[in-house]
C-alpha cells in the first residue's frame, strides 16, 4: 500500500476541510491510502502543553509519519503571506528525518486558505515548498490540464491547492477548489505508487 502523508494545521476548519477532500483524492488511486494528520497549536505560554491526543479531529503528526510515508501532502492557512507558526514549529522540529533522508525522492505538494484572493496564496504556498526541497522532496503543484485551474474564479493556483474563505472566514470549499484538491491528492497518490514500483 503507497501510504500519503497528509499533514496540515487549521485554525477556523478551512485548511482541515481541504484536507479531507485530498485525502479522498488520494484514495482514488489504486494500492493508496491517505493518513491525514494534524500539529497542535502552539503558545506564547512557554508552560502550557498540549494533550499528546486531540480532543477531536485527526491525531497529531509524529517524525515517524513523515519517515513512513511515500509522499506528502502539507496545507496551513496563511499568516501575512507566510505558512502558520505550529505548522512550521512542527517542520522545524524534522532535523532527526533530514538526517534520516528519509524523504528523499518522495513527492510532495501544499495547499493552504486565505481570507482573500490576494492575501498571500502564492506566497504560502512557496514559503512551504521551502523545508520540503531541503528533505530532497520532489515538488509537485497542478497543472493547466486541471480544467477547473483555468476556469476558477475563487482558489487555486498552479503552485497547489487554494481556497479563498473570504474576510469573515464564512466561505465553504467551492465545487472547483473541492475538485482541485481531489486532483493534487490524486497526483501525489499517483506519482508515489509510480516512484514505488
Amino acid at each position: 500500500m503507497t501510504d500519503i502523508l497528509v499533514l496540515y494545521y487549521s485554525q477556523s476548519g478551512h485548511v482541515h476541510d481541504m484536507a479531507e477532500q485530498i485525502a479522498r483524492g488520494v484514495e482514488r488511486a489504486d494500492g493508496c491510502s491517505a493518513r491525514v494528520r494534524t500539529v497542535p497549536a502552539i503558545s506564547a505560554v512557554s508552560e502550557a502543553i498540549e494533550d499528546d491526543i486531540p480532543a477531536q479531529g485527526h491525531l497529531y503528526a509524529t517524525p515517524d509519519d513523515l519517515k513512513q510515508c511515500s509522499g506528502l501532502v502539507m496545507g496551513s492557512p496563511t499568516r501575512f503571506g507566510n505558512m502558520a507558526a505550529p505548522l512550521k514549529y512542527f517542520i522545524d522540529q524534522s532535523s532527526d528525518v533530514w538526517l534520516s533522508g528519509s524523504l528523499i525522492g518522495k513527492p510532495a505538494a501544499v495547499f493552504t486558505s486565505t481570507g482573500s484572493l490576494h492575501g498571500g496564496q502564492e506566497s504560502t504556498l512557496l514559503s512551504m515548498m521551502l523545508p520540503l526541497m531541503h528533505h530532497g522532496m520532489l515538488i509537485m503543484g497542478l497543472p493547466y490540464s486541471e480544467p477547473y485551474l483555468m476556469n476558477s474564479t475563487d482558489g487555486g493556483t498552479p503552485y497547489g491547492a487554494s481556497h479563498l474563505a473570504g474576510s469573515n472566514n464564512d466561505r465553504t470549499l467551492s465545487e472547483s477548489e473541492a475538485q482541485l484538491c481531489r486532483a493534487l491528492g490524486h497526483r501525489i497518490a499517483t506519482t508515489a505508487r509510480a516512484l514505488n514500483t
